[in-house]
């Protein structure tokens, strides 16, 4: 099934060589037309019936053929009512005939097996679908759209003809004097590559945050307004507000949308001085979210001590810290010496110009479709390898290397840039042959006629 069950339409999916087949087996068309006959990328109406000859439901069909299709296979697609019952018997069915229920992700699976798409592009997929806000939806369908494969591309292309050449000067090494790849070009192609994969490595941070939340602390000491605070945020009332000192001894955490951003929004056991055992870990637990998080909200509602400035400071060191005065309503002439923002959270007053604060202090650049910034861990950890291996080649070249030492570095650049795509060792080594191939000819054409 390709759509939950309980809408208004359901649409369940085959594909594989026998899709078509199996399903005009159970079609039966208004015109008495065939899906056998069926030309491509055609839609047709018609009833379901099961093996009885009972019918099931008024349907709709569309019919793909191999290779234009999601999957690269002939491909089927019936629109029918969204009833659990029908969708189970229309299963139930195409079952009996013949097939079988897919694995989870065992489309875009046959999709990247069949050509129809790389590795990244099939793990955007699940980005894709699993996006919550507008900049993780922005970032998955550049990566599903090949952005981000074609900047691979050309990284690789580069370093391909890189390889080639200085593959081809061992090939002709009776030669001593005779260069096919000045050095001097290489070592600038070279510092190229580098600066476009540190800078590909360097977008996780924002993509990861992106993809994740920005984690937002909200500190403060007891009874201050903090869980209020969270609420309000959140428009909902997620955490439990009382006049009790202590109230929250754990963390609580939440997210929103800030102008297509998403933030997790962390309330924090309130900061004193407390013999009780189980507030104390709370209190604990605050220096840790603290630590982990991006932003920190500190909330106050009198001016704090210098000595309360030195701690809270100190632990928001290399962090985004936002004062907060809040319970405006009650005095909004309280002297602070530090730069803050005043609100009520009880009342709502100001929460704007806190977002907009906030917003501000994530200091995200705004995402578009066709902007290409790293959110896999696995990709991440390839262009490091990358880069481990292109800062070689640059280090050997100011070294004065031999260029079979050089080319051993550039083809494991090569293979971690292929991994993030899906390819593979030997591919690599073919494609290396393509190119010294064509620079061979050309090179015996030149030594044969000068």
């Amino acid at each position: 099934m390709a759509t939950p069950t309980g809408g208004a339409i359901g649409v369940i999916r085959l594909s594989g060589p026998e899709s078509i087949v199996i399903t005009d087996r159970i079609f039966h068309a208004q015109r008495g037309k065939r899906l056998l006959q069926a030309k491509p990328n055609t839609i047709h109406y018609g009833t379901l019936q099961d093996l009885e000859g009972k019918v099931l439901d008024d349907v709709l069909v569309s019919v793909f053929h191999a290779p234009h299709s999601y999957t690269g296979e002939d491909s089927v697609e019936i629109s029918c009512h969204g009833s659990r019952y029908i969708l189970q018997q229309v299963l139930h069915t195409v079952i009996q005939q013949g097939a079988r229920q897919a694995r989870p992700g065992e489309y875009t699976e046959r999709a990247f097996l069949n050509g129809k798409m790389d590795l990244s592009q099939a793990e955007a997929v699940a980005d894709l679908v699993s996006a919550s806000n507008r900049a993780s939806h922005q970032m998955a369908l550049s990566q599903l759209r090949g952005h981000f494969s074609g900047e691979l591309s050309q990284l690789r292309n580069q370093l391909l003809k890189m390889t080639s050449l200085l593959e081809l000067e061992l090939d002709f090494s009776d030669h001593e004097d005779l260069e096919f790849a000045k050095r001097d070009d290489l070592l600038d192609l070279a510092e190229r590559i580098d600066k476009r994969i540190t800078e590909l490595a360097h977008s996780f941070q924002t993509g990861k945050a992106l993809k994740e939340g920005i984690p937002v602390a909200i500190i403060g000491k007891t009874n201050v307004g903090k869980s209020t605070l969270l609420n309000q945020l959140l428009h909902e009332d997620r955490a439990i507000v009382s006049d009790i000192h202590g109230t929250t001894r754990d963390v609580i955490e939440d997210t929103t949308d800030i102008h297509g951003i998403t933030f997790r929004f962390i309330d924090t056991a309130g900061i004193r001085h407390t013999q009780d055992t189980v507030e104390q870990l709370g209190i604990e637990r605050t220096y840790q979210k603290m630590e982990e998080a991006t932003i920190i909200l500190w909330l106050v509602d009198e001016p704090p001590t210098q000595k309360e400035i030195e701690e809270v400071r100190k632990r928001a060191e290399k962090k985004k810290l936002i004062v907060i005065l809040n319970k405006i309503d009650k005095n909004d002439k309280q002297d602070m010496t530090l730069p803050h923002l005043s609100i009520s959270a009880k009342y709502g007053k100001n929460l704007n110009a806190l977002e907009e604060a906030i917003y501000q202090a994530a200091n995200i650049p705004e995402v578009t479709e066709n902007d290409v910034i790293i959110t896999n861990a696995r990709h991440y950890e390839s262009l490091i390898r990358a880069h481990d291996s292109i800062s070689r080649v640059i280090q050997g070249l100011h070294q004065g290397l031999s260029g079979d030492l050089l080319s051993e570095d550039l083809r494991i650049c090569l293979e971690q840039l292929g991994e993030i795509t899906g390819g593979l060792r030997g591919k690599v080594e073919k494609q290396i042959r393509a190119v010294k191939c064509c620079l061979m000819t050309v090179a015996r054409y030149y030594f044969e006629r000068f």
